[in-house]
């Protein structure tokens, strides 16, 4: 794959879960091989972009609204990829606070 080239997947089955203390975890499909430099783009709309590894991302299709304003304050969210019912692995990842998503 070339330097220009990225795979963006859309992960439309998701969930965003927040405890008491307002830290979030995002629950995913699980992909193959491990992150590297993971992050979240999000810019305060209705999807959010997950940077998994180099040229490959996932698109957060709609993010629900309850989620939105939480989702502005945070700057780490533990991410859980899921195969079936078991955790494939789970990490913190950066949010980083765009003016836009680069879609």
């Amino acid at each position: 794959m070339s330097k220009q080239e990225r795979v963006i997947e859309s992960e439309e089955s998701y969930d965003i879960l927040q405890n008491v203390h307002g830290a979030m975890m995002f629950s995913l499909k699980a992909r193959d091989g491990e992150p590297e430099n993971p992050k979240i783009l999000y810019d305060g709309g209705e999807d959010a972009l997950f940077y998994r590894t180099n040229g490959f991302s996932v698109k957060l299709d709609y993010v629900h609204p309850d989620a939105r304003e939480s989702l502005n304050k945070v700057d780490m969210v533990l991410v859980v990829e899921f195969n079936g019912n078991n955790i494939e692995r789970e990490y913190d990842v950066p949010v980083r606070h765009v003016k836009r998503l680069p879609l």
